[in-house]
């Protein structure tokens, strides 16, 4: 089954990068959405451009509504957001399905797909926690970009993977990504 993958405007794009660079490995072929301030993030934060990161993927404009991936009949499995800018995850909590990313999101969960939404803000108020929770209630799973460390993590990478894992896990993706808790 396809997986699609949106990313916005927060900050971790290291997040998103180390996602594609798995699923691709594994033999996923990434359908990509990515959002006008999703793709600035990802220039100023790795320095590629979005040629360089959607190598392998198939890309969507994130203004063409009209894609394939808009309609609940594309064979999908589901949908991650990585990282989630606090504009994408009030608009998908609410139903706004006014591009390609939000209305994909809004086919996932009408279809009773997997969405997978990692929110990357820091400090949260209570408008960004209704959303989360609004968007949870309507059956997607928030996975924060919250790394852990009783893998004892050596450098940013291990973190990185720890998110990225966690978010495969949801995804029943195989990874081996970080040492599991007791293994």
């Amino acid at each position: 089954m396809e997986w699609i993958v949106g990313i916005t405007g927060a900050s971790g794009a290291i997040y998103a990068l180390r996602l594609l660079d798995v699923m691709k490995k594994s033999d996923y072929r990434p359908h990509l959405i990515v959002s006008a301030a999703g793709e600035r993030v990802i220039q100023e934060e790795s320095g590629l451009t979005l040629d360089e990161v959607s190598e392998g993927c198939q890309l969507y404009s994130v203004y063409d509504v009209g894609a394939s991936i808009a309609s609940g009949s594309f064979p999908a499995r589901g949908m991650i957001v990585l990282p989630c800018s606090m504009h994408a995850l009030a608009a998908m909590s609410l139903g706004l399905a006014d591009n390609l990313l939000t209305r994909a999101a809004d086919v996932t969960l009408k279809e009773g797909r997997k969405l997978i939404v990692v929110p990357r803000e820091t400090p949260l108020h209570a408008i960004h926690l209704e959303n989360m929770a609004r968007l949870a209630k309507a059956g997607a799973t928030i996975v924060p970009a919250m790394p852990a460390f009783y893998h004892e993590p050596k450098s940013i990478d291990d973190l990185v993977d720890f998110v990225v894992g966690k978010v495969l896990d949801q995804a029943g993706i195989e990874h081996a990504l970080f040492q599991r808790w007791g293994y």
